[in-house]
């Protein structure tokens, strides 16, 4: 699964990353991103642009926002089922920009958090879906869902689950809105190469989501 994540590239490294027609937007960095907060993903509305959504899909027929915080993934194995997710799978696909994501490792009786991220990459897409959802009140709140699949070789022995991170060459099919076939798409929800990626484990500070910044992704070591 994935829970939690960093996004601390600058928007020049993402604009040129992922080829951004819109202006400049903040984007701070953040090193503790937790569900039900604001992200930045990338869309392709007449060209790729970035916008804010809350994390944590909430569908268009939903009564609730609520819902959106069981919600922050979905599997890739069961997108064209799941009511939640199959409209947003065919028509409303984006990539939520990170640069290394948090998962939590059993080590006896505890679990210690690991930071993973992708070698000698200053940021990355996580393949997601997105919604807009209309509040009783008439405001819309534009909200996402991180896709996950099984995991690489790199992450089975933290968790069974890992975020899709869309190699560069496959981001402009994900988001080329003329692409709603499942069977185009299911091809590219695969494991990212372990051999391109490495991870560590952090300080437990990690584990509130109000702690941030740059010391939550630093290595620490173990005494037991």
């Amino acid at each position: 699964m994935c829970g939690r994540f960093v996004q601390n590239a600058l928007f020049s490294v993402v604009a040129r990353e992922f080829n951004l027609r819109s202006t400049e937007v903040d984007l701070p960095p953040r090193y503790n991103i937790a569900p039900t907060q604001e992200v930045a993903a990338v869309i392709n509305d007449d060209g790729n642009r970035l916008v804010m959504c809350r994390w944590g899909l909430v569908p268009p027929w939903a009564d609730d926002l609520s819902i959106g915080s069981r919600m922050i993934n979905a599997r890739a194995e069961t997108l064209s089922e799941k009511r939640s997710f199959k409209e947003a799978f065919r028509k409303r696909r984006c990539l939520v920009i990170g640069t290394g994501f948090y998962e939590w490792k059993k080590a006896g009786k505890r679990k210690v958090p690991v930071f993973i991220r992708v070698k000698d990459q200053n940021t990355f897409g996580f393949a997601g879906l997105y919604s807009d959802w209309r509040s009783p009140e008439g405001v819309t709140i534009r909200t996402c869902t991180i896709i996950t699949t099984e995991a690489n070789d790199l992450l089975r022995p933290i968790h069974d689950r890992m975020p899709v991170i869309l190699y560069s060459r496959a981001r402009d099919h994900w988001l080329d809105p003329r692409v709603q076939h499942p069977q185009r798409l299911k091809p590219l929800l695969v494991p990212y190469d372990p051999d391109r990626m490495e991870a560590w484990q952090v300080s437990t500070r990690v584990n509130t989501p109000a702690h941030d910044g740059p010391e939550l992704i630093e290595p620490v070591f173990d005494s037991n």
